[in-house]
């Protein structure tokens, strides 16, 4: 293979091997005979979207993807929602978690057989009675308290956060181009403050293996967070220098070579 198409990482299921190259690409001897489908979810402050680069490259795999529209309402009907989608699916799962996704995979993962591995992706692994909120408070190094925007919601019992569009750039995801993250800032979905002040229920990472992508450079889950968090869950850990919250975004070949571990340790 030329130098220039490096492999990015592998994607191994039963009868058959893939690699997945820079551009996206998949090459194999043979198709496996059962894939696995990884259900993405997204956190706060984003939509599906963000995972349209490392769909993309599942994909090409031979992989099924699924991306639900995470309703960032509250930890509970968050969680039972996701948990909804994989009792559709037959065959194995891997819950892969952005940001807030992380703690709704921690919560949807619990009890259910298809579900064989979590993949945090600069994101809360939260044990029970903990919430992101509080995990997000406990160390030092967050920009965004300071960046919070709070909107009432209707009967004034609760609020939506945003990140003030001026400072999303810097705070969210300060490794894309300005002109991708203006348009980011704009369409952003909030998430209500009562749902990330919601505690955790038992976490499925104490029954289920666990992988862990932390963002070096993660302005909104400090990374020293990030790395108690793996640290604590057991999770097999790689570390992105440099990487912004939306590791996924700006570096998906290291997020795809790390699902393609998780997907080695199925075999």
């Amino acid at each position: 293979m030329s130098s220039r198409r490096q492999v990015l990482g592998s994607a191994l299921a039963a009868g058959g091997a893939l690699a997945v190259g820079t551009a996206g690409t998949a090459e194999a001897t043979e198709r496996p005979a059962k894939r696995v489908t990884f259900v993405l979810v997204h956190g706060v402050f984003a939509d599906a979207s963000g995972w349209n680069a490392v769909a993309a490259r599942l994909l090409d795999a031979g992989h099924q993807v699924i991306a639900p529209a995470n309703p960032l309402r509250d930890l509970a009907g968050d969680s039972a929602y996701v948990g909804s989608v994989v009792d559709t699916i037959t065959g194995p799962v891997v819950l892969v978690g952005h940001s807030y996704g992380g703690e709704v995979i921690t919560n949807a993962g619990v009890g259910r057989a298809n579900v064989k591995a979590l993949v945090y992706v600069a994101a809360f692994a939260p044990d029970q009675g903990e919430s992101a909120l509080q995990l997000a408070g406990q160390f030092p190094g967050s920009r965004l308290p300071e960046a919070l925007v709070q909107r009432p919601l209707p009967g004034g019992t609760d609020a939506d956060g945003y990140i003030d569009t001026a400072r999303f750039h810097d705070v969210f995801a300060q490794d894309l181009p300005r002109s991708t993250t203006r348009l980011m800032a704009v369409t952003q979905r909030p998430g209500s403050l009562g749902g990330l002040s919601n505690t955790s229920g038992v976490p499925a990472w104490r029954s289920v293996p666990s992988w862990y992508v932390v963002a070096g450079e993660d302005r909104v889950i400090p990374p020293v967070a990030q790395r108690f968090m793996a640290g604590r869950a057991g999770s097999r850990t790689v570390e992105v220098r440099g990487a912004s919250h939306v590791v996924m975004m700006s570096r998906p070949e290291v997020v795809v070579r790390q699902l393609g571990a998780v997907c080695r340790s199925l075999v």
